[in-house]
Protein backbone atom coordinates (compact mmCIF):
# COMPACT_ATOMS: atom_id res chain seq x y z
CA UNK A 1 0.00 0.00 0.00
CA UNK A 2 1.23 3.43 -0.61
CA UNK A 3 2.38 5.90 1.98
CA UNK A 4 1.39 2.93 4.82
CA UNK A 5 -2.21 4.60 5.81
CA UNK A 6 -3.16 1.51 7.75
CA UNK A 7 -1.45 -2.40 8.99
CA UNK A 8 -5.14 -3.75 8.78
CA UNK A 9 -5.92 -3.62 4.88
CA UNK A 10 -2.58 -3.60 2.54
CA UNK A 11 -3.61 -2.97 -1.01
CA UNK A 12 -4.29 -0.29 -2.57
CA UNK A 13 -7.93 0.31 -3.52
CA UNK A 14 -9.15 -1.09 -7.29
CA UNK A 15 -8.72 1.83 -10.32
CA UNK A 16 -12.44 0.74 -10.50
CA UNK A 17 -13.22 1.78 -7.12
CA UNK A 18 -11.03 4.68 -7.58
CA UNK A 19 -12.41 5.99 -11.03
CA UNK A 20 -16.15 5.70 -9.71
CA UNK A 21 -16.19 5.95 -6.30
CA UNK A 22 -13.04 7.59 -4.68
CA UNK A 23 -11.70 10.19 -6.72
CA UNK A 24 -15.53 11.79 -7.40
CA UNK A 25 -15.69 12.25 -4.04
CA UNK A 26 -12.23 13.34 -3.36
CA UNK A 27 -12.61 16.24 -5.86
CA UNK A 28 -16.64 17.13 -4.89
CA UNK A 29 -15.04 17.59 -1.43
CA UNK A 30 -11.92 19.52 -2.52
CA UNK A 31 -14.18 21.69 -4.14
CA UNK A 32 -16.80 21.89 -1.51
CA UNK A 33 -15.23 21.49 2.05
CA UNK A 34 -11.50 21.85 1.83
CA UNK A 35 -12.04 25.18 3.51
CA UNK A 36 -14.03 23.98 6.17
CA UNK A 37 -11.30 21.45 6.93
CA UNK A 38 -8.35 23.75 6.73
CA UNK A 39 -10.35 25.81 9.51
CA UNK A 40 -10.95 22.62 11.71
CA UNK A 41 -7.87 21.60 11.49
CA UNK A 42 -6.25 24.74 12.88
CA UNK A 43 -8.93 24.62 15.66
CA UNK A 44 -7.50 20.87 16.32
CA UNK A 45 -4.08 22.47 16.66
CA UNK A 46 -4.98 25.59 18.68
CA UNK A 47 -6.67 22.39 21.23
CA UNK A 48 -3.34 20.38 21.24
CA UNK A 49 -1.58 23.82 22.18
CA UNK A 50 -3.95 24.42 25.00
CA UNK A 51 -3.63 21.26 26.53
CA UNK A 52 0.23 21.50 26.28
CA UNK A 53 0.78 18.53 23.72
CA UNK A 54 2.72 20.87 21.44
CA UNK A 55 4.41 24.29 21.87
CA UNK A 56 3.70 27.39 20.75
CA UNK A 57 6.31 27.43 17.92
CA UNK A 58 4.76 24.07 16.74
CA UNK A 59 1.29 25.22 16.46
CA UNK A 60 2.84 28.48 14.42
CA UNK A 61 4.28 26.25 12.27
CA UNK A 62 1.40 23.67 11.50
CA UNK A 63 -0.82 26.80 11.47
CA UNK A 64 0.95 28.07 8.46
CA UNK A 65 1.52 25.10 6.53
CA UNK A 66 -2.66 24.60 6.66
CA UNK A 67 -2.93 28.18 5.42
CA UNK A 68 -0.88 26.95 2.43
CA UNK A 69 -3.14 24.03 1.38
CA UNK A 70 -4.54 24.56 -1.99
CA UNK A 71 -6.42 22.39 -3.92
CA UNK A 72 -4.26 22.01 -6.34
CA UNK A 73 -1.43 20.46 -4.06
CA UNK A 74 -4.30 18.04 -2.30
CA UNK A 75 -4.57 17.09 -5.90
CA UNK A 76 -1.08 15.92 -6.25
CA UNK A 77 -1.51 13.87 -2.77
CA UNK A 78 -4.76 11.87 -3.47
CA UNK A 79 -3.36 9.08 -5.17
CA UNK A 80 -1.15 8.63 -2.34
CA UNK A 81 -3.56 8.68 0.21
CA UNK A 82 -6.71 6.56 -1.15
CA UNK A 83 -8.25 9.23 -2.43
CA UNK A 84 -9.59 10.97 1.10
CA UNK A 85 -9.23 14.10 1.19
CA UNK A 86 -8.79 14.20 5.38
CA UNK A 87 -5.88 11.46 4.80
CA UNK A 88 -4.12 14.01 1.80
CA UNK A 89 -4.49 16.98 4.25
CA UNK A 90 -2.83 15.35 7.13
CA UNK A 91 0.09 13.62 4.32
CA UNK A 92 1.00 17.56 2.91
CA UNK A 93 0.93 19.04 6.36
CA UNK A 94 3.56 16.48 7.31
CA UNK A 95 5.67 16.23 4.43
CA UNK A 96 6.01 20.00 5.26
CA UNK A 97 7.38 19.77 9.04
CA UNK A 98 10.91 20.21 9.36
CA UNK A 99 10.66 18.17 12.19
CA UNK A 100 8.03 15.70 13.19
CA UNK A 101 5.15 16.68 15.23
CA UNK A 102 4.49 12.91 17.10
CA UNK A 103 0.91 14.17 18.79
CA UNK A 104 -0.19 15.64 15.20
CA UNK A 105 -3.67 14.15 14.65
CA UNK A 106 -3.51 11.83 18.19
CA UNK A 107 -6.84 10.50 19.63
CA UNK A 108 -8.53 11.74 16.55
CA UNK A 109 -11.13 10.27 13.79
CA UNK A 110 -12.50 11.26 10.65
CA UNK A 111 -16.06 10.91 11.36
CA UNK A 112 -16.42 13.93 13.34
CA UNK A 113 -14.12 15.98 11.17
CA UNK A 114 -16.11 14.98 8.06
CA UNK A 115 -19.18 15.72 9.62
CA UNK A 116 -18.20 18.87 11.15
CA UNK A 117 -17.20 19.88 7.48
CA UNK A 118 -20.12 19.42 6.20
CA UNK A 119 -22.02 21.24 8.69
CA UNK A 120 -20.06 24.50 8.02
CA UNK A 121 -20.22 23.91 4.34
CA UNK A 122 -24.09 23.83 5.42
CA UNK A 123 -23.95 27.25 6.88
CA UNK A 124 -22.25 28.88 4.78
CA UNK A 125 -24.45 28.04 2.03
CA UNK A 126 -27.15 28.75 3.66
CA UNK A 127 -26.01 32.03 4.38
CA UNK A 128 -25.16 32.49 0.72
CA UNK A 129 -28.92 31.61 0.31
CA UNK A 130 -30.28 34.09 2.56
CA UNK A 131 -28.62 36.84 0.60
CA UNK A 132 -29.74 35.64 -2.71
CA UNK A 133 -32.98 35.61 -1.25
CA UNK A 134 -33.39 39.11 0.13
CA UNK A 135 -31.84 40.12 -3.38
CA UNK A 136 -34.83 38.70 -4.55
CA UNK A 137 -37.23 40.16 -1.98
CA UNK A 138 -35.64 43.31 -2.56
CA UNK A 139 -36.31 43.18 -6.53
CA UNK A 140 -39.84 41.92 -5.47
CA UNK A 141 -40.25 45.15 -2.95
CA UNK A 142 -39.30 47.90 -5.24
CA UNK A 143 -41.64 46.38 -8.02
CA UNK A 144 -44.60 46.72 -5.58
CA UNK A 145 -43.87 49.44 -4.76
CA UNK A 146 -44.02 51.15 -7.88
CA UNK A 147 -47.33 49.29 -8.85
CA UNK A 148 -49.71 49.75 -5.95
CA UNK A 149 -52.05 51.91 -8.13
CA UNK A 150 -51.61 49.96 -11.13
CA UNK A 151 -54.99 47.71 -11.71
CA UNK A 152 -54.99 44.20 -12.62
CA UNK A 153 -57.47 41.49 -12.49
CA UNK A 154 -57.26 39.09 -9.38
CA UNK A 155 -58.13 35.35 -10.11
CA UNK A 156 -59.56 32.35 -8.32
CA UNK A 157 -59.97 29.20 -9.55
CA UNK A 158 -58.43 30.14 -12.81
CA UNK A 159 -61.20 32.83 -13.22
CA UNK A 160 -60.97 36.39 -13.09
CA UNK A 161 -62.57 37.65 -9.43
CA UNK A 162 -61.98 40.66 -8.16
CA UNK A 163 -59.90 43.51 -8.81
CA UNK A 164 -56.42 43.97 -7.31
CA UNK A 165 -53.05 45.63 -7.98
CA UNK A 166 -49.65 44.45 -9.13
CA UNK A 167 -48.33 45.72 -6.21
CA UNK A 168 -50.82 44.26 -3.80
CA UNK A 169 -49.47 41.07 -6.10
CA UNK A 170 -46.09 41.08 -6.05
CA UNK A 171 -46.24 42.31 -2.11
CA UNK A 172 -47.17 38.92 -1.63
CA UNK A 173 -44.15 37.52 -3.28
CA UNK A 174 -42.06 39.90 -0.81
CA UNK A 175 -44.13 38.65 1.95
CA UNK A 176 -43.34 34.83 1.33
CA UNK A 177 -39.92 35.39 0.41
CA UNK A 178 -39.02 36.91 3.66
CA UNK A 179 -41.09 33.94 5.34
CA UNK A 180 -38.49 31.65 3.84
CA UNK A 181 -35.59 33.70 5.16
CA UNK A 182 -36.74 33.29 8.61
CA UNK A 183 -37.66 29.48 8.02
CA UNK A 184 -33.50 29.34 6.55
CA UNK A 185 -32.34 31.53 9.95
CA UNK A 186 -34.49 28.87 12.08
CA UNK A 187 -32.43 25.81 10.24
CA UNK A 188 -29.36 27.80 10.42
CA UNK A 189 -29.74 27.88 14.52
CA UNK A 190 -31.31 24.71 14.52
CA UNK A 191 -28.02 23.04 12.75
CA UNK A 192 -25.11 25.41 14.83
CA UNK A 193 -24.21 22.36 16.77
CA UNK A 194 -20.23 21.73 16.34
CA UNK A 195 -19.86 17.93 16.02
CA UNK A 196 -15.69 18.26 16.43
CA UNK A 197 -14.76 16.30 19.62
CA UNK A 198 -17.11 13.61 19.12
CA UNK A 199 -14.18 11.33 17.62
CA UNK A 200 -15.12 8.28 15.94
CA UNK A 201 -18.64 7.41 17.82
CA UNK A 202 -18.27 7.52 21.48
CA UNK A 203 -16.18 10.54 22.18
CA UNK A 204 -12.38 11.60 22.79
CA UNK A 205 -10.00 10.13 25.41
CA UNK A 206 -8.39 13.52 25.86
CA UNK A 207 -9.85 16.13 27.08
CA UNK A 208 -11.15 18.50 24.08
CA UNK A 209 -12.42 21.49 25.30
CA UNK A 210 -15.61 21.02 22.69
CA UNK A 211 -17.17 24.65 23.85
CA UNK A 212 -13.70 26.50 22.73
CA UNK A 213 -13.47 24.52 20.03
CA UNK A 214 -17.01 25.11 18.88
CA UNK A 215 -16.53 29.17 19.44
CA UNK A 216 -13.33 28.77 17.27
CA UNK A 217 -15.04 26.80 14.44
CA UNK A 218 -18.24 30.22 14.42
CA UNK A 219 -20.79 27.61 15.90
CA UNK A 220 -23.17 28.56 18.82
CA UNK A 221 -22.57 25.23 20.76
CA UNK A 222 -21.46 21.51 20.33
CA UNK A 223 -23.40 19.09 19.53
CA UNK A 224 -24.68 17.24 22.96
CA UNK A 225 -24.10 13.63 22.67
CA UNK A 226 -21.04 12.08 20.74
CA UNK A 227 -23.27 9.54 18.58
CA UNK A 228 -25.30 12.42 17.16
CA UNK A 229 -22.64 14.59 15.81
CA UNK A 230 -21.60 11.54 13.71
CA UNK A 231 -24.69 10.00 12.83
CA UNK A 232 -27.07 13.08 12.17
CA UNK A 233 -27.38 14.38 8.62
CA UNK A 234 -30.08 16.11 9.66
CA UNK A 235 -29.11 19.22 8.47
CA UNK A 236 -29.22 17.96 4.71
CA UNK A 237 -32.76 16.79 5.21
CA UNK A 238 -33.61 20.50 6.59
CA UNK A 239 -31.84 22.59 4.41
CA UNK A 240 -32.94 20.57 1.64
CA UNK A 241 -36.91 20.80 2.35
CA UNK A 242 -36.37 24.64 3.13
CA UNK A 243 -34.72 24.72 -0.90
CA UNK A 244 -37.76 22.62 -1.63
CA UNK A 245 -40.64 25.15 -0.23
CA UNK A 246 -39.07 27.85 -1.43
CA UNK A 247 -38.89 26.06 -5.44
CA UNK A 248 -42.97 25.30 -4.50
CA UNK A 249 -43.37 28.73 -4.01
CA UNK A 250 -41.35 30.53 -6.77
CA UNK A 251 -43.08 27.94 -9.36
CA UNK A 252 -46.61 29.39 -8.38
CA UNK A 253 -45.76 32.95 -9.13
CA UNK A 254 -43.44 31.74 -11.91
CA UNK A 255 -46.58 30.21 -13.19
CA UNK A 256 -48.59 33.63 -13.09
CA UNK A 257 -45.82 35.49 -15.11
CA UNK A 258 -45.99 32.96 -17.63
CA UNK A 259 -49.65 33.39 -18.14
CA UNK A 260 -49.57 36.38 -17.88
CA UNK A 261 -46.38 37.28 -20.17
CA UNK A 262 -48.75 35.04 -22.68
CA UNK A 263 -50.08 36.68 -26.29
CA UNK A 264 -53.38 36.22 -24.61
CA UNK A 265 -53.23 38.09 -21.98
CA UNK A 266 -49.83 40.53 -22.71
CA UNK A 267 -50.03 41.94 -19.20
CA UNK A 268 -46.23 42.13 -19.59
CA UNK A 269 -43.01 42.35 -21.36
CA UNK A 270 -39.60 41.58 -20.33
CA UNK A 271 -36.21 43.15 -22.04
CA UNK A 272 -35.39 41.41 -25.38
CA UNK A 273 -32.32 40.25 -23.60
CA UNK A 274 -34.20 38.06 -21.30
CA UNK A 275 -36.35 36.45 -23.44
CA UNK A 276 -36.19 34.07 -26.87
CA UNK A 277 -37.55 33.42 -30.59
CA UNK A 278 -39.06 30.97 -32.55
CA UNK A 279 -37.31 29.43 -35.02
CA UNK A 280 -39.88 29.44 -37.42
CA UNK A 281 -42.64 31.73 -36.41
CA UNK A 282 -40.91 35.47 -36.84
CA UNK A 283 -43.67 36.82 -35.26
CA UNK A 284 -43.53 35.41 -31.30
CA UNK A 285 -41.17 36.51 -28.60
CA UNK A 286 -40.84 33.78 -26.19
CA UNK A 287 -39.77 33.68 -22.85
CA UNK A 288 -38.43 30.50 -22.26
CA UNK A 289 -36.44 31.74 -19.17
CA UNK A 290 -39.71 31.61 -17.04
CA UNK A 291 -39.85 27.59 -17.87
CA UNK A 292 -36.52 27.05 -17.32
CA UNK A 293 -37.25 28.55 -13.99
CA UNK A 294 -40.39 26.93 -13.02
CA UNK A 295 -38.07 24.10 -14.24
CA UNK A 296 -35.62 23.99 -11.58
CA UNK A 297 -37.87 24.42 -9.27
CA UNK A 298 -38.73 20.81 -9.55
CA UNK A 299 -35.54 19.79 -8.96
CA UNK A 300 -35.32 20.96 -5.71
CA UNK A 301 -37.91 19.41 -4.69
CA UNK A 302 -35.98 15.93 -6.09
CA UNK A 303 -33.06 16.89 -4.39
CA UNK A 304 -34.67 16.58 -0.76
CA UNK A 305 -36.44 13.32 -1.75
CA UNK A 306 -33.20 12.26 -2.95
CA UNK A 307 -31.65 13.14 0.16
CA UNK A 308 -34.41 11.57 2.45
CA UNK A 309 -34.71 8.32 0.32
CA UNK A 310 -30.70 8.27 1.02
CA UNK A 311 -31.13 8.36 4.66
CA UNK A 312 -33.98 6.22 5.54
CA UNK A 313 -34.06 2.61 7.26
CA UNK A 314 -29.95 3.28 7.96
CA UNK A 315 -28.87 2.19 11.06
CA UNK A 316 -27.99 5.43 13.55
CA UNK A 317 -24.40 5.21 13.43
CA UNK A 318 -21.40 6.99 11.17
CA UNK A 319 -22.00 5.93 7.68
CA UNK A 320 -20.57 6.11 4.11
CA UNK A 321 -23.95 5.94 2.70
CA UNK A 322 -25.43 8.66 4.94
CA UNK A 323 -22.70 10.87 5.25
CA UNK A 324 -21.47 10.61 1.56
CA UNK A 325 -23.60 8.78 -1.09
CA UNK A 326 -26.95 10.82 0.61
CA UNK A 327 -25.99 14.09 0.53
CA UNK A 328 -24.42 13.66 -2.92
CA UNK A 329 -26.76 16.56 -4.45
CA UNK A 330 -26.79 18.71 -1.69
CA UNK A 331 -24.39 20.87 -3.23
CA UNK A 332 -26.07 20.86 -6.13
CA UNK A 333 -29.16 21.82 -4.52
CA UNK A 334 -27.65 25.11 -3.07
CA UNK A 335 -26.51 25.58 -6.82
CA UNK A 336 -29.64 24.97 -8.19
CA UNK A 337 -31.35 27.36 -5.54
CA UNK A 338 -28.98 30.39 -6.35
CA UNK A 339 -29.85 29.98 -10.22
CA UNK A 340 -33.36 30.12 -9.57
CA UNK A 341 -33.18 33.08 -6.73
CA UNK A 342 -30.51 34.79 -9.29
CA UNK A 343 -32.90 34.44 -12.24
CA UNK A 344 -36.25 35.54 -10.82
CA UNK A 345 -34.35 38.70 -9.79
CA UNK A 346 -33.36 39.42 -13.02
CA UNK A 347 -36.89 38.77 -14.38
CA UNK A 348 -38.17 41.51 -11.50
CA UNK A 349 -35.78 43.75 -12.35
CA UNK A 350 -36.70 43.48 -16.10
CA UNK A 351 -40.41 43.36 -15.92
CA UNK A 352 -42.73 46.13 -17.46
CA UNK A 353 -46.00 45.93 -16.63
CA UNK A 354 -48.13 46.80 -19.68
CA UNK A 355 -50.88 49.09 -17.33
CA UNK A 356 -53.09 49.39 -20.47
CA UNK A 357 -54.11 45.89 -20.84
CA UNK A 358 -54.27 45.54 -17.36
CA UNK A 359 -56.79 47.89 -17.20
CA UNK A 360 -58.59 46.88 -20.26
CA UNK A 361 -58.87 43.67 -18.65
CA UNK A 362 -60.65 44.90 -15.90
CA UNK A 363 -62.86 47.35 -17.68
CA UNK A 364 -64.40 43.90 -19.42
CA UNK A 365 -65.32 42.25 -16.49
CA UNK A 366 -68.21 42.58 -13.92
CA UNK A 367 -66.03 42.84 -11.06
CA UNK A 368 -68.65 44.98 -9.25
CA UNK A 369 -71.07 42.06 -8.65
CA UNK A 370 -69.42 41.97 -4.91
CA UNK A 371 -69.88 44.71 -4.17
CA UNK A 372 -73.30 45.15 -5.75
CA UNK A 373 -74.41 42.90 -3.74
CA UNK A 374 -73.27 44.18 -0.52
CA UNK A 375 -74.57 47.91 -1.11
CA UNK A 376 -77.76 46.05 -1.81
CA UNK A 377 -77.93 44.95 1.60
CA UNK A 378 -76.31 47.73 3.32
CA UNK A 379 -78.20 50.42 1.88
CA UNK A 380 -81.47 48.65 1.16
CA UNK A 381 -82.02 46.22 3.96
CA UNK A 382 -82.01 42.92 1.17
CA UNK A 383 -81.14 40.10 3.10
CA UNK A 384 -77.40 39.02 2.32
CA UNK A 385 -77.94 35.88 0.20
CA UNK A 386 -81.09 37.00 -1.65
CA UNK A 387 -78.68 40.29 -2.85
CA UNK A 388 -76.34 37.67 -4.02
CA UNK A 389 -78.99 36.55 -6.02
CA UNK A 390 -79.95 39.84 -7.76
CA UNK A 391 -76.12 41.00 -8.13
CA UNK A 392 -75.41 37.64 -9.77
CA UNK A 393 -79.31 37.93 -11.65
CA UNK A 394 -78.30 41.80 -13.05
CA UNK A 395 -74.86 40.17 -14.64
CA UNK A 396 -76.68 37.26 -16.40
CA UNK A 397 -78.73 39.66 -18.17
CA UNK A 398 -76.26 42.21 -18.90
CA UNK A 399 -73.96 39.20 -20.41
CA UNK A 400 -76.89 38.35 -22.34
CA UNK A 401 -77.75 41.46 -23.68
CA UNK A 402 -74.31 41.79 -24.65
CA UNK A 403 -73.40 44.72 -22.30
CA UNK A 404 -70.38 45.92 -20.91
CA UNK A 405 -69.86 46.74 -17.29
CA UNK A 406 -70.22 50.04 -18.10
CA UNK A 407 -73.26 50.22 -19.74
CA UNK A 408 -75.45 50.38 -16.72
CA UNK A 409 -79.16 49.15 -17.15
CA UNK A 410 -81.10 50.14 -13.65
CA UNK A 411 -84.24 49.10 -14.91
CA UNK A 412 -83.25 45.57 -14.99
CA UNK A 413 -81.58 45.76 -11.67
CA UNK A 414 -85.15 46.89 -10.28
CA UNK A 415 -86.85 44.39 -12.00
CA UNK A 416 -85.20 41.67 -10.90
CA UNK A 417 -85.34 43.29 -7.31
CA UNK A 418 -88.75 43.62 -7.34
CA UNK A 419 -89.07 40.05 -8.24
CA UNK A 420 -87.66 38.95 -5.25
CA UNK A 421 -90.00 40.85 -3.67
CA UNK A 422 -87.32 43.82 -3.00
CA UNK A 423 -88.02 47.58 -4.36
CA UNK A 424 -85.66 49.80 -5.63
CA UNK A 425 -86.16 53.08 -7.10
CA UNK A 426 -84.60 54.66 -10.01
CA UNK A 427 -82.35 57.15 -8.91
CA UNK A 428 -80.69 54.37 -6.21
CA UNK A 429 -80.40 51.61 -9.04
CA UNK A 430 -78.24 53.35 -11.57
CA UNK A 431 -76.21 55.06 -7.94
CA UNK A 432 -75.90 50.91 -7.52
CA UNK A 433 -74.25 50.37 -10.73
CA UNK A 434 -72.24 53.81 -11.08
CA UNK A 435 -70.26 52.84 -7.72
CA UNK A 436 -70.42 48.70 -8.19
CA UNK A 437 -68.82 48.68 -11.43
CA UNK A 438 -66.29 51.59 -11.87
CA UNK A 439 -63.22 49.41 -11.46
CA UNK A 440 -61.03 52.71 -10.80
CA UNK A 441 -63.18 52.79 -7.24
CA UNK A 442 -62.49 49.14 -6.89
CA UNK A 443 -59.12 49.11 -4.96
CA UNK A 444 -60.01 52.07 -2.07
CA UNK A 445 -63.30 50.70 -1.85
CA UNK A 446 -61.47 48.22 0.38
CA UNK A 447 -60.57 48.85 3.86
CA UNK A 448 -59.52 45.87 5.62
CA UNK A 449 -56.17 45.37 7.02
CA UNK A 450 -53.64 43.88 4.22
CA UNK A 451 -55.95 44.53 1.41
CA UNK A 452 -55.29 45.73 -1.73
CA UNK A 453 -56.68 49.24 -0.82
CA UNK A 454 -52.81 51.07 -1.95
CA UNK A 455 -52.59 52.76 1.47
CA UNK A 456 -52.92 48.75 3.25
CA UNK A 457 -50.34 47.43 0.37
CA UNK A 458 -48.38 50.31 1.49
CA UNK A 459 -48.39 49.77 5.04
CA UNK A 460 -47.64 46.36 4.46
CA UNK A 461 -44.44 47.09 2.55
CA UNK A 462 -43.25 49.63 4.96
CA UNK A 463 -43.19 46.39 7.36
CA UNK A 464 -42.04 43.89 4.99
CA UNK A 465 -39.20 46.39 4.92
CA UNK A 466 -38.17 46.55 7.98
CA UNK A 467 -38.82 42.62 8.45
CA UNK A 468 -35.91 42.46 5.65
CA UNK A 469 -33.73 45.00 7.75
CA UNK A 470 -34.18 42.48 10.95
CA UNK A 471 -33.28 39.38 9.12
CA UNK A 472 -30.64 40.83 7.10
CA UNK A 473 -29.00 42.11 10.31
CA UNK A 474 -29.75 38.47 11.87
CA UNK A 475 -27.63 36.92 9.11
CA UNK A 476 -25.07 39.58 9.15
CA UNK A 477 -24.55 38.70 13.16
CA UNK A 478 -24.04 35.16 12.15
CA UNK A 479 -21.84 35.55 9.18
CA UNK A 480 -19.66 38.02 11.24
CA UNK A 481 -19.21 35.31 14.32
CA UNK A 482 -17.72 33.02 11.64
CA UNK A 483 -15.04 35.56 10.92
CA UNK A 484 -14.50 36.40 14.26
CA UNK A 485 -14.31 32.48 14.71
CA UNK A 486 -11.13 32.36 11.97
CA UNK A 487 -9.85 35.36 13.46
CA UNK A 488 -9.74 34.31 17.03
CA UNK A 489 -8.02 30.78 15.86
CA UNK A 490 -5.28 32.33 13.89
CA UNK A 491 -4.65 34.82 16.54
CA UNK A 492 -4.38 31.30 18.90
CA UNK A 493 -2.20 29.55 16.51
CA UNK A 494 0.26 32.55 16.14
CA UNK A 495 -0.11 33.36 13.11
CA UNK A 496 -1.54 36.99 13.19
CA UNK A 497 -0.98 39.68 16.29
CA UNK A 498 -3.88 41.57 18.05
CA UNK A 499 -2.56 44.71 16.09
CA UNK A 500 -3.14 43.18 12.49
Amino acid sequence: MSGQLSGRVTEDPSALVRELVLDPQFRYETRTLLPSYVAIEKAIVAEYLRMGLIDAEQARTLGGLLDDVTPERIEDARQQNLSDIALALERTVTEGLAAPVPVWHVDRSRNDLQACAQVMYAKQRLRETAGQLHALADAARRLAERSVDVLMPGYTHFQSAQVISAGFYFAALDERLLRRSRRLLFTYDAIDACPLGAGALSGQELAWDRERIARLLGFERPEPLALTAVASREWALEATAELGLLGATLSRFCTDLLMWAGSEHGFLDLPDALSGISASMPQKKNYPLLERIRGKTAHLAAFHVDALLGQRNTPYTNLVEVSKEAGAHVAQAFDTGRDVLRLFTAVLEGLRLREDRLLAACEKEFFGGFTLANQLTLRHDIPWRTAQVIAGGYVLAAVRAGHTPEEHAPDVLREIAAGHGHTVDAVDAEALLQDAFDVRRALRRMSSAGSAHPDRVGEVLAAQQQDAKVLADAWAVRADAVRTARATTDRALGLVTDTE
